[in-house]
């Protein structure tokens, strides 16, 4: 009989995990049209007028689709925390900060799915409830966009690409302007937000996993206009409605505010993540969606490298010192 040891395990499982867990390229279903979500507002804000629309695929499939997160009590009075995939919003927020070089306005949108469904093949490694994407939008003083930053709301599968604004002094040293790899998805190196009318950020999603796999820049009313598109209604909200999740007279926080899991989504526990991440990452609750927000109110920082030792120095919520971290330049 041959003997296999534990390291033929180890690696087999590393193989599988890079092969399977990051990148997820199965076809894409047919579809007569393709659901996009567009923010509607009563307001002129300038979140509003840069808000990114949202392109899902598989739409049928309701984990496909952008929802509210909401909370229920069940019958035994313990809260429930899902997300509504019949009530779509887009949480948004505005920061300012600043470098040697300037003063910059970020552009902060948060969007929420029901789950990433269990599977094997392809092995959905993030699947769990109550899953999330951040996109952010950098605008320079004269609010012309220099980057476009996509993050999940675990921390994971970040990808920057720069907007054609950006001075070359901003770019990484080693930056060449060809598609970016993110984990198995290719995203385009430069977006040219110049001299287009009624422009957007399209955000394709791929299904059942959300990641991002593909960014471009529209003119969202001939989207509107193309029969090929179903354009969907999804309200602005402020991102402390996710503070105030109504249930029975009271509200309660999207987020754990103490505790262990204190800074993190509600029901949002990745098994797979903690199994094959949690050890290198030393941190138990890897790939668990989290609030974005200051660590000092949140107990939590919103990391984007899985080394420990770069925990604090890659916490996106500290934008300025984030970007030199990973090498931009502003």
């Amino acid at each position: 009989m041959i003997k296999i040891n534990s390291r033929f395990y180890i690696s087999l499982l590393i193989v599988l995990f890079f092969v399977f867990g990051c990148a997820h390229h199965k076809k894409l279903p047919v579809e007569p049209s393709l659901t996009i979500y567009a923010a509607r507002d009563d307001s002129d804000s300038l979140l509003l007028r840069y808000a990114p629309l949202f392109l899902t695929y598989d739409f049928q499939k309701t984990y496909n689709r952008i929802g509210r997160p909401e909370a229920r009590k069940n019958e035994n009075g313990k809260i429930n925390i899902f997300v509504n995939s019949e009530k779509p919003v887009i949480y948004t927020l505005e920061r300012t900060f600043s470098t040697s070089r300037g003063s910059y306005t970020n552009l902060i949108y948060r969007v929420h799915f029901p789950r990433v469904p269990f599977s094997l093949i392809p092995f959905n490694l993030t699947a769990g409830n109550n899953v999330g994407l951040i996109v952010v939008i950098t605008l320079d003083h004269q609010l012309n966009p220099l980057l476009f930053s996509t993050v999940h709301t675990c921390g994971c599968y970040l990808a920057i690409v720069s907007a054609s604004d950006l001075p070359e002094s901003a770019l990484p040293q080693c930056w060449k302007e060809k598609p970016l790899n993110v984990y198995g998805e290719v995203l385009p190196a430069v977006l040219d937000f110049r001299d287009k009318e009624n422009s957007r950020l399209l955000v394709h999603l791929r299904p059942q996993v959300h990641r991002v796999m593909n960014l471009e820049i529209v003119d969202d009313q001939k989207l509107e206009a193309s029969p090929y598109f179903r354009i969907i209604s999804a309200s602005l909200a402020p991102v402390e409605k996710l503070e105030e999740l109504s249930v029975n007279n009271d509200n309660i926080s999207f987020f754990y505010n103490a505790g262990l899991l204190q800074g993190h989504v509600r029901g949002s526990i990745k098994p797979w993540e903690t199994m094959f991440l949690s050890l290198i990452s030393l941190d138990l609750f890897v790939g668990a969606d989290k609030a974005y927000d200051d660590p000092q109110k949140t107990g939590n920082p919103f990391y984007t490298s899985l080394k420990p030792w770069n925990r604090n120095k890659s916490n996106m919520w500290y934008f300025a010192d984030f970007l030199k971290f990973w090498g931009w330049g502003l």
